[in-house]
């Protein structure tokens, strides 16, 4: 069964308080350490409501930041073809090796 926009905000706003509480913070101490001002944080608990950046702040002092990219998982690649072509788009380019010239060689020094 699908939730409502409302039903979503209270069980977000009840997940919040929960994970606050969970590690014996007041919401005066948490919207101190995430910046979030006071009165928004009492909002983002009682009614769910916010704005994303609010969100991210609490999520990140409520260390639980890593999570927020659950939000949006990356659909399923129809093909294998389309798996490899991801994978190739998001890899780190390697940088090519350089060749160190003239290192390793001992020379001796002579003084004219």
């Amino acid at each position: 069964m699908l939730k409502t926009v409302e039903e979503l905000l209270q069980e977000l706003g009840r997940t919040v308080r929960d994970r606050r509480i969970a590690q014996g913070l007041s919401q005066l101490e948490i919207s101190e350490r995430s910046g979030v001002p006071l009165r928004t944080w009492k909002r983002l608990e009682g009614q769910g409501e916010g704005s994303v950046r609010h969100l991210i702040q609490a999520a990140i002092a409520l260390r639980c930041e890593d999570n927020l990219a659950l939000l949006f998982p990356t659909p399923a690649a129809a093909s294998m073809d389309e798996l490899l072509a991801r994978q190739a788009a998001t890899a780190t380019p390697k940088r090519p090796m350089r060749v160190l010239r003239g290192r390793g060689r001992i020379t001796p020094r002579v003084k004219l």
